[in-house]
């Protein structure tokens, strides 16, 4: 089967991508020499030393759909240290990097921050294994929204089960809320979260039929002091301090969040249902934005939103761990539309706007124009 492209779910597939494009091997010097706006260059001095001292991290890859029932109903979840590379180009205040990261990874897959996106369907449960024996600190994984049993919760000051370093335990997940939720380890959370620990959790209702494109987006701002510090350079972390100065969707800090591979665009069709669901997993409220579309929001934390509560809107506020599932048409002039928080000041690389927390609906109708090989220049797409 062929790759498929854009954020994680119904993409098209790179073949379709290359001939919409006519993109394959045509940029395979793009992101070195990507043009940008010298008075609005960023200090990277920072992310330069940063990429200095990963060692030999691997770096994290983009996260992956795990389907759980196709795996008898199991999957096993560890934490890598990995270099993180929000945006490795020059472009746009580039580069943006988390010298470490706390990366989970499933089963035999890639380390990835935003972790795995682990999908199953009403009624079943899942067993969800944490395998630390090779971690150098505890973790635990808290689910949201679903009812499990007490022991099963991930919190271990109030279940006692803590999992350490060699050690290996197995949580009992029961698929019986359906919707879109949050995993993430709850040990010494304010930092384990910060340090990527954290992933989308997605139970389909029965009979639930997809959109002709569905995809899943998270949201997160990032204080990269922690990141440096863990990675052992000059930086100190306040969690009762925190600024903010990385802003990414599905871990990727714009322009390489439309990259077709490594970031998240939206790509749809002209006439294409469309649904996103989406994670806040930062500690700050996120109010998103898509131009030239009216979307609804159908379901919100896991719960169906009536139709009769339903409205057209364009801006979709998510807080903290909050959840949103979002459907509209693609039904707007084949183009390019921007997707991005309205805290402008998060659509940034330090001092270079735009960048950060933004991605764009990219109509395929549109790859064939002048601007979309831009704007990949500026991603670091090679073809």
């Amino acid at each position: 089967m062929s790759k498929r492209v854009g954020a994680p779910g119904s993409g098209i597939s790179r073949r379709d991508f290359v001939k919409a494009s006519g993109l394959g091997g045509t940029l395979a010097l793009a992101g070195c020499t990507a043009p940008g706006d010298p008075q609005e260059s960023v200090d990277t001095s920072t992310e330069t030393s940063a990429s200095q001292t990963g060692g030999d991290l691997p770096s994290t890859s983009p996260p992956e759909i795990v389907n759980v029932d196709e795996q008898g109903g199991e999957v096993t979840l560890s934490s890598v240290p990995a270099q993180h590379h929000a945006h490795p180009g020059e472009s746009m205040g580039g580069p943006v990097e988390l010298p470490q990261v706390w990366a989970f990874k499933a089963d035999d897959g890639d380390p990835s921050v935003p972790g795995p996106i682990l999908r199953t369907t009403e009624g079943e449960d899942m067993e969800v294994t944490l395998d630390n024996t090779n971690g150098m600190r505890p973790h635990t994984v808290h689910f949201h929204a679903v009812s499990k049993k007490w022991e099963d919760d991930g919190v271990p000051t109030t279940t006692g089960v803590r999992v350490d370093p060699g050690e290996k335990h197995t949580y009992t997940i029961p698929a019986d809320v359906p919707g879109t939720h949050l995993y993430h380890c709850h040990y010494q959370t304010p930092r384990h979260l910060d340090m990527g620990m954290y992933g989308i959790f997605r139970v389909d209702p029965k009979g639930y039929e997809p959109a002709d494109k569905e995809y899943f987006l998270s949201f997160k701002e990032w204080d990269s002091r922690l990141n440096r510090q863990m990675a052992g350079m000059d930086a100190t972390y306040d969690p009762r301090n925190r600024r903010p100065d990385t802003f990414t969707v599905n871990g990727k800090s714009a322009p390489r969040t439309l990259h077709p591979e490594d970031g998240s665009p939206i790509i749809v069709e002209q006439g294409d249902t469309v649904r996103l669901h989406m994670l806040n997993a930062g500690y700050m409220d996120h109010p998103m934005h898509i131009h030239n579309h009216r979307f609804q929001v159908t379901h919100k934390d896991g719960g169906e939103i009536p139709e009769v509560a339903r409205h057209e809107q364009d801006v979709c506020s998510i807080p903290p761990a909050g959840r949103r599932t979002v459907e509209f048409t693609a039904d707007a002039d084949p183009g390019i539309y921007l997707m991005h928080c309205h805290k402008v000041n998060h659509v940034m690389n330090g001092s270079a706007y735009p960048g950060g927390m933004l991605t764009g609906v990219v109509y395929k109708e549109a790859m064939q124009t002048d601007i979309f090989k831009q704007l990949m220049e500026y991603a670091g797409y090679e073809g």
